[in-house]
């Protein structure tokens, strides 16, 4: 009867562990590490926060390559616009930000449900909700790039790129970047060449036409 009795109470432990690790919600653990990062290393004051998807995350030189701007990298692989939103009292409202500097869409674009309408309305949320808390500290928004392995979706990109310029040309404090034409050919064509082997994530030669692009737009101290 003990042994039955040790099973059963066993069985509930490691059904209620299942339950709790499906109850989190997407990235729960990745943010808790960079929550644990902050509490080992003191992030720097107002710097300039990246925050969006893994052009963003993988940006492994952001730091060097912008450090007469004092930069911090606080994007989450794999992330849609939500996701970045449900989040935004972790990676931004803390550290104060003088500037933000948003990438974030392009993991929507396979996703048969998503518009450029809807990529365009869940972007307009975001900027509402940091804005509702920061309302003059300028952002520098990142139009969403065309990757090879994504290239049939091209031209939901380029709408809601429309869409989400439109919109930031009568707001207040923010900029477009532009990095759409840059990455592609003459013909409109995706450009391997500026990608990994997975033709989704960006080389150093990808990331060379973002810094270019966005190093004019970062505020210094």
């Amino acid at each position: 009867m003990k042994k039955i009795l040790i099973l059963i109470l066993l069985t509930v432990i490691c059904y209620s562990s299942k339950l709790s690790a499906q109850d989190k919600p997407h990235f729960w653990d990745d943010v808790q590490t960079i929550k644990k990062y902050d509490k080992i290393y003191n992030p720097p004051t107002n710097p300039i926060v990246f925050i969006g998807s893994s052009s963003i995350r993988k940006w492994d030189n952001l730091e060097r390559t912008f450090a007469d701007y004092v930069v911090m990298n606080r994007g989450i692989g794999g992330a849609v616009v939500n996701d970045i939103t449900y989040y935004i009292n972790d990676i931004l409202f803390p550290y104060n930000p003088r500037q933000i500097v948003i990438y974030v869409g392009e993991n929507e674009l396979p996703d048969p449900t998503a518009t450029p309408d809807s990529i365009f309305n869940r972007t307009k949320r975001l900027l509402k909700v940091i804005r509702a808390k920061l309302p003059e500290v300028p952002i520098a928004y990142i139009s969403i790039k065309p990757s090879p392995v994504r290239e049939k979706f091209v031209n939901k990109a380029a709408e809601a790129n429309k869409l989400i310029k439109n919109y930031l040309a009568s707001e207040k404090n923010i900029v477009y970047i532009d990095i759409f034409g840059s990455m592609l050919t003459t013909e409109g064509k995706t450009r391997p060449e500026l990608f990994v082997e997975d033709m989704l994530h960006m080389n150093l030669q990808g990331y060379e036409i973002w810094t270019k692009a966005v190093k004019p737009r970062l505020l210094k101290r």
